[in-house]
Parts: C-alpha cells; structure tokens; sequence
C-alpha cells in the first residue's frame, strides 16, 4: 500500500515538472533588463520593420510597454513571421537579452480583440414613424389628440 501511494505521488510531481518545469518568465520590455535566460516579453510593435527573419541580419524591430510610455527594446527575430505582424501590434516574442538587444525566437502577434470597445459616434435619427414604444400612437385613420 504505502509503495502504490510512493509511485502515485511521484507521477504527480513528474506530471508537474514536466508541465510546469520549461515555463519562463513573462515580462514587460520596461522590467526586462537583468532577466537571463529564456524570457517571454510581451510589448507593442513601434517604429521601423527593419530586415527580414531569413537572413542572417535577421528582422530588426523595437517593442514597448502596452498602454503606456517607456523605453524601447530592440529585437532581432529569427523565424517564420506572423501574418498579423506590424508596427503598432501587440506580440509576444520568446528569447533572451544579451548586450541590450533581444534575440527572439519565437514571436506570436496578438490579435485585437473584435469584443472591444466600439468608438463609433452614436446618432439619434429621431422617431420612427408608426412606431409603439414609449409614446402612444393613435391607430391609422383618426387624429392625434
């Protein structure tokens, strides 16, 4: 009995170790410095695509914090581009920060989310005609009162 929980137990924790044990951190441009190793950075595209991902200069571009000012990281992307890719996109790359610049190998865009808040301008057309909402209507062939 106790060697059958002993087995149990340590196929939990190989299950979990191997789940959990390639995870990397998940960082902003602006918290990536002194992170080593593997890192996901999570940033929005700004100015210049620069490059291309299959030669050995590879895809030059610069990411920043979403939703707020800070400083830029350069990237330097190695790989299959995503279709969405752009400047002013959010993406996610993996890879590591050596010398100031991160070299991505894995880049994911985020794609906007189409549940977002509508910024279209509202317009009041006014009543329609015939219409039985709030107001009463008199039925067809009688004078409004």
């Amino acid at each position: 009995m106790i060697a059958l929980s002993v087995a149990g137990l340590l196929a939990v924790f190989l299950l979990y170790t191997s789940l959990v044990g390639d995870s990397k951190a998940s960082v902003r441009p602006s918290t990536l410095a002194g992170h080593t190793g593997q890192v996901s950075v999570t940033g929005k595209v700004v100015g210049k695509i620069r490059g291309d991902a299959h030669t050995p200069g590879g895809l030059r571009f610069a990411i920043a914090d979403i939703g707020r000012k800070s400083a830029t990281v350069p990237v330097v992307f190695h790989g299959t581009v995503p279709d969405l890719f752009k400047t002013g996109r959010d993406v996610v790359a993996d890879g590591e920060l050596r010398g100031g610049v991160f070299f991505a190998d894995g880049l994911v865009t985020k794609c906007p989310s189409k549940y977002g808040t509508a910024k279209r301008p509202v317009r009041d057309s006014g009543p329609v005609e015939g219409a039985r909402g709030n107001r009463e209507v008199p039925p067809a062939g009688t004078a409004a009162p």
